[in-house]
């Protein structure tokens, strides 16, 4: 079949829109694309080996970058797990949007995301996942490492070393955990025991992202993202004011933490 020079500029164009696609189709990642199964794998593989004596660490600068180093490839995991979840769940709001249906795989994903998140659905709609966005969101690195460092002494505290709890996490039934030492007689909680430090801030960041008390951080976050602002340590920090009794002393403490130990966490910020 001949074509007339208009066809023919009809035909060229056509076929170069369809390389182009091609091209964003198999060379260029959607940003709502979920991440390859492997690579969470990866992922949620990932041991940080054996925990080092900080206790017998005399050197202040040494213990404290020991302990920053030794902690920050799990809270980088686990952020680059919710990324890959927040990803994931915006592809099927996508998906939604478009009219496709959800593959029985889809809704398994889903399934599993939600009871992580504790986040109670009927029925997945754009209504109904949107709000769950607020809580598929990541930690700061920095303020994860300030706050587990203040929290467990920097790694020395009874319940780090016995229990590889580094966040002060609680639990409520009996011999759940560690019973602390100076506990009020009318008290019954005990301090959470963990198999492992990397199973603490995995509890930890999945509280901060579902616990009722953690509104207010999961709040300021959101609004955050919504102004296009990252969402940083130095203003997250504030969103705490429930995890201490001591409230906003206890906040102040954990920014002064921020300011003086710039130095140790400096390359250690969040991915956006």
């Amino acid at each position: 079949m001949k074509l007339g020079s208009i066809g023919q500029m009809t035909f060229a164009l056509g076929l170069a829109v369809i390389t182009l696609l091609a091209i964003r189709v198999f060379f260029i990642p959607n940003a709502t694309s979920p991440a390859p199964r492997s690579a969470l794998g990866q992922l949620q593989s990932l041991e940080l080996g054996k925990m080092p004596d900080f206790a017998n660490i005399e050197d202040i600068s040494t213990k404290k970058s020991t302990f920053f180093n030794y902690l920050r490839p799990a809270i980088e995991a686990q952020n680059q797990i919710i990324i890959h979840e927040r990803q994931f769940l915006l592809a099927m709001i996508e998906q939604i949007d478009n009219g496709i249906g959800l593959s029985e795989t889809d809704i398994e994903r889903l399934q599993s995301i939600t009871e992580k998140y504790q986040y109670a659905v009927k029925s997945y709609t754009r209504t109904t996942l949107i709000p769950l966005l607020k809580r598929i969101d990541i930690i700061p690195v920095d303020m994860v490492l300030v706050q587990a460092a203040n929290e467990s002494g920097w790694g020395s505290s009874r319940f780090a070393v016995e229990g590889n709890n580094f966040f002060g996490q609680w639990c409520f039934s009996q011999g759940c955990g560690l019973v602390p030492l100076a506990r009020d007689n009318d008290k019954n909680h005990e301090v959470a025991v963990f198999d492992s430090p990397k199973d603490s801030i995995i509890a930890y960041m999945i509280n901060l992202n579902t616990n009722q008390a953690y509104r207010l951080f999961r709040s300021i976050r959101a609004d955050l993202r919504a102004q296009k602002i990252k969402p940083t340590a130095e203003k997250l920090v504030f969103g705490l004011i429930n995890y201490s009794e001591r409230k906003d002393e206890y906040i102040d403490e954990l920014l002064e933490m921020l300011k003086h130990n710039k130095s140790f966490l400096t390359g250690n910020q969040a991915n956006a």
